[in-house]
């Protein structure tokens, strides 16, 4: 079998990083996004490529990685340093995106955005996953995902649109062919229960997990 092409998308989000985390980016290609590179080290990752304005980036870091190729780009631009960056994957021929560092940080608007983005690029085909080590994402689009979830530990399912046949099996709240008006929080606080398997009539859902938590067991 051909090896899937994977790209980790370092973003500037906290990391906390542990063996789930390694294994997600173990064997992928590394392209940075501004002072995301700072997760480059810790993850034992080499950039092949730097993207962005610098502007969230340290005098520290650009000393310690002044031999990574730049793609430099002016701070007035329409697009974030992260799609700058995923879109410099998917040209190298990225089949699934690793995007590390995606929640948190001091910017509400940039985590949004790749919540947002990871949907649209999962619309495009690619296989997307999000990560601060503490929190994991993936998009649930019509058809269906299978997620490999610590027994115990807690997932969300967010609807960036109303959602129609919902089903959940090896889950504590199991759904069968659920409808789910946008903005319910029905499907809020979950919990694995094996492989989890999830699948979408129709609507844009992502799957936010947090594998080391389990308050709801």
């Amino acid at each position: 079998m051909t090896p899937v092409a994977t790209f980790a998308i370092l973003l500037g989000g906290p990391l906390e990083i542990d063996d789930r985390v390694r294994a997600l980016v173990m064997g992928a290609r590394a392209i940075a996004a501004d002072g995301g590179i700072a997760h480059a080290d810790a993850l034992g990752l080499t950039p092949e490529l730097w993207v962005g304005d610098f502007d969230s980036t340290s005098p520290d870091l650009t000393d310690r990685f002044s031999a990574t190729a730049r793609l430099p780009f002016p701070a007035e631009k329409n697009f974030t340093d992260g799609e700058l960056a995923i879109e410099q994957a998917i040209e190298r021929g990225a089949e699934r995106l690793v995007l590390v560092g995606a929640f948190g940080g001091e910017r509400t608007d940039h985590a949004l955005s790749h919540l947002l983005q990871a949907i649209t690029l999962a619309e495009r085909g690619l296989d997307v996953i999000l990560t601060s080590g503490i929190e994991e994402a993936a998009p649930l689009l019509p058809g269906s995902l299978e997620l490999d979830l610590p027994p115990g530990s807690l997932f969300s399912v967010i609807g960036f649109t109303a959602l129609t046949g919902l089903n959940l099996k090896n889950v504590k709240y199991p759904l069968d062919q659920a409808d789910i008006g946008f903005g319910a929080s029905r499907t809020i606080s979950n919990v694995a229960e094996g492989l989890v398997s999830a699948s979408l009539k129709t609507g844009r859902a992502l799957v936010v997990a947090r594998p080391h938590d389990f308050s709801g067991a």
